[in-house]
């Protein structure tokens, strides 16, 4: 009986070929998931625990300026959760002092323009539920006690202290007609305002820029529901394009002071 000759040695090549169709189909399939993984993680990071945010206005100066990038701590006040209703509890509650990143109340003179009715916007918390609120010539008095200017700087524009605005009208239902802080203007102006009461479970909100910060003297109380978390410390800066001389000042003036300023 004749032996068997031994088994000839596959060429590599063929057997890449032979085999090829599967071996690329696993290769995309285990591409695919790492992909999908590191998707998912970014995703999750970003719902739920740090999030980039960039300052579009000088509402905040000078404690933040235009075209600072800051880091956001969702997780402190509670995460929210997407297209839900639903927030997360957090490890801590909003202080008076706090700088806070939120969702607005709706505004509907921003919805009438085509723009975003509720914008994600950073302010100041000024006034706690159960606060009495007024201001009286530029100063803001919490519980009658007025409030240092601490965040204002020189070069901030002043506004017209009696401006008007029919944005304001919303606080003649709440204004106090009697108080040991007198009455409520029957018409409010920018820096002639309350006193009012901030209801349970909502917050009154100012920039630190108070002629130059459409806040809650505009569109109101801002539900504990709305706050989305606290600013950590400023990245990335630069002077905006109309305000450099320089061709593409993002890369070209960038503030270099300010990355890694922890925000306060």
């Amino acid at each position: 009986m004749a032996a068997k000759k031994p088994a000839k040695p596959k060429n590599s090549v063929a057997a890449a070929r032979s085999g090829g169709a599967g071996f690329s189909l696993r290769r995309f399939w285990e591409s695919f998931k790492s992909l999908a993984g590191t998707v998912a993680i970014f995703l999750v990071l970003r719902t739920f625990f740090i999030e980039a945010y960039r300052i579009p206005s000088g509402s905040m100066i000078p404690s933040l300026l235009i075209a600072d990038w800051l880091f956001v701590n969702k997780a402190v006040f509670g995460p929210h959760v997407p297209f839900t209703s639903i927030n997360l509890p957090g490890y801590a509650e909003p202080s008076r002092g706090d700088v806070v990143v939120f969702e607005s109340p709706y505004q509907g003179d921003e919805a009438e323009r085509g723009e975003d009715p509720t914008p994600t916007l950073v302010k100041r918390l000024i006034g706690m539920p159960g606060d009495t609120l007024y201001g009286r010539e530029g100063v803001v008095y919490v519980n009658g006690i007025a409030q240092r200017q601490g965040y204002a700087s020189p070069e901030q524009t002043k506004g017209d202290p009696h401006y008007v605005s029919a944005l304001f009208d919303w606080q003649k239902k709440i204004g106090l007609t009697a108080s040991r802080f007198g009455a409520a203007p029957t018409q409010p102006e920018l820096d002639h305002w309350g006193p009012f009461i901030v209801p349970a479970g909502y917050y009154w909100m100012m920039g630190d820029n108070r002629y130059d910060s459409k806040d809650s003297r505009y569109w109101g109380f801002v539900p504990r529901r709305n706050l989305r978390g606290r600013p950590l410390f400023v990245y990335y800066s630069y002077v905006p394009g109309n305000e450099s001389d320089r061709a593409m000042s993002f890369v070209t003036d960038i503030r270099w002071s300010r990355l890694g300023h922890w925000i306060k």
